[in-house]
């Protein structure tokens, strides 16, 4: 970490962006001295910019296996010709047998610190700068709720961690042991709370930033995570009150002319283009292929990096007859396996109704982020970290929770209706069967938006649900190790870096790595 942090501190005076007011554009473009920066109400916005940058990495590097493959949503395509390191590492996280080297979780722990050095920085320095309060509330506000996310994910993902608070300015600094869950979860909540209370209500369209909804929103599942419903719950209506809405139909809450709708509480922001700022992960998602065009409209080879975060077969069977959110999420690439191994694809087919021809193979995949684009791998498509009907299940599970299920119901049903006009209503009252149907309906509306996880660990399930789903895996994959899916307590959070516990001596290894 000394190394990471110190970098971190070099890294924080590069100006990312030269920012419109109206948009949040992360590009960087010119790098100041930190004795000339610091100084103006411009310059604290651009360094604000260059805190939200690392949650694209969060995502695209690390964000959709630690969320999404750890859980029983999605696989991997394995392709026996390519047993390279990164590949491997990236399929142990998925079969539980990463370590503490393991690069792909190692880069998610990093990635968040430096989201974090860089909000200290800002919020060392900001009480000396000489402008108006009201603008200055504004930076503050967006810059906790950063660090307050930076840090909810890295205790979730990673147990107690070293909790910075300030600028690193010396190399002793660096040097901090794990703080316990409660105290970073002390920290979070009041960076959270700071937010809400500082951020404005957001106004539509959106511009990418944190409002006061993003914040609420984060600060509910916080609770939420600490089993405290009734601190969340207020938090939620507020939120419901703030001028969201859902969309139409399911598919028109990822289409790209939607980006920052009235469905979005808070999402990371791309842009396709020469600036830097695009999305690829829907390539990630599609499968291994010589040539993919026929799925994404442009010839590409993703033998090197497709083939992740691939529905189960679990998943596929989750989904209940008339649910719209089946086809607009997972599509399927129907074809033959070459000579050498590999996957050719003939055809790319809707999921509705599919029935796998003689002679074919057919692998879904995640198609909810895939969009027109014209050039390979650089797409414009945001990743979604709360939507609107997020919100709504959070409020339906905390209101069962506090024994009001007539309550529930009402917000459950909400986004039932919109998923598909055949769908029966809910009108289960009992506690413990109406939290698994709201689990249930987290789990199709919320798929492949890193949230599985989190929900299984979360409600207390993951062991069970996943010690199952390994059994089911490793009697359908024969290249699956017979020692995978070993699914203790410990494995509930990853292990804290090997290099971190080299340059710290103050840090201690998380038990069972």
């Amino acid at each position: 970490m000394k190394t990471k942090i110190l970098y971190t501190a070099a890294l924080i005076l590069m100006i990312l962006t030269g920012c419109k007011k109206d948009f949040l554009n992360l590009t960087p473009d010119s790098e100041a001295n930190a004795e000339d920066f610091y100084k103006t109400a411009e310059q604290f916005q651009q360094a604000v910019n260059g805190v939200y940058e690392p949650l694209r990495a969060t995502v695209g590097e690390s964000g959709f296996i630690m969320g999404e493959m750890r859980s029983d949503n999605t696989h991997y395509d394995y392709y026996a010709p390519d047993r390279g390191i990164h590949i491997i590492r990236r399929e142990n996280i998925d079969d539980f047998l990463d370590d503490s080297q393991n690069q792909w979780t190692n880069g998610y722990y990093n990635t968040c610190y430096v989201g974090i050095a860089r909000a200290n920085t800002i919020l060392t320095r900001i009480e000396n700068a000489e402008f108006d309060q009201a603008t200055k509330d504004q930076i503050i506000g967006e810059t906790k709720f950063l660090r307050a996310y930076y840090y909810f994910n890295l205790v979730r993902y990673f147990g107690g961690v070293p909790l910075f608070l300030t600028e690193v300015q010396k190399e002793a600094d660096a040097f901090l042991a794990r703080s316990t869950p409660d105290e970073v979860y002390t920290q979070i909540i009041s960076d959270a709370k700071d937010a809400v209370e500082k951020l404005p209500a957001p106004t539509f369209p959106q511009n990418g930033r944190a409002t006061k909804g993003s914040a609420a929103t984060l600060l509910a599942e916080i609770h939420m995570t600490r089993k405290d419903f009734a601190a969340a719950e207020p938090l939620l209506r507020s939120v419901t009150t703030m001028g969201y809405n859902l969309l139409p139909t399911y598919a028109d809450a990822f289409q790209l002319g939607n980006k920052n709708s009235k469905e979005s509480v808070f999402e990371i922001q791309f842009m396709m283009g020469d600036q830097g700022q695009q999305s690829m992960f829907s390539y990630w998602f599609i499968p291994k292929a010589a040539n993919v065009e026929l799925i994404t409209g442009v010839a590409s080879n993703t033998l090197n990096y497709g083939g992740w975060n691939v529905p189960t077969e679990d998943m596929l069977n989750t989904y209940e007859a008339g649910d719209s959110r089946k086809d607009a999420s997972i599509g399927i690439a129907e074809g033959i396996i070459a000579s050498d191994g590999s996957f050719v694809i003939q055809a790319s087919k809707s999921i509705q109704n599919y029935v796998v021809p003689a002679g074919k193979i057919a692998k879904p995949f995640v198609k909810k982020y895939l969009h027109p684009h014209s050039r390979e791998r650089n797409t414009d498509d945001n990743w979604p970290v709360y939507r609107y009907s997020n919100v709504l299940l959070m409020l339906a599970e905390c209101l069962n929770e506090m024994g009001n299920p007539g309550d529930a119901l009402t917000y459950l049903n909400q986004v039932r209706k919109r998923a598909g006009a055949t769908l029966p209503n809910i009108a289960e009252t009992s506690k413990t069967a109406l939290a698994a149907i709201i689990g249930h309906e987290r789990r199709v509306e919320l798929a492949f938006e890193n949230h599985r996880w989190h929900d299984l660990v979360r409600t207390g399930k993951a062991i069970e649900v996943i010690t199952a789903h390994g059994v089911q895996m490793k009697a359908t994959y024969s290249f699956i190790s017979p020692n995978a899916y070993n699914v203790t307590p410990d494995k509930l959070i990853f292990p804290i870096p090997y290099l971190e516990l080299q340059l710290n001596s103050a840090l201690t290894q998380n038990p069972g790595y």
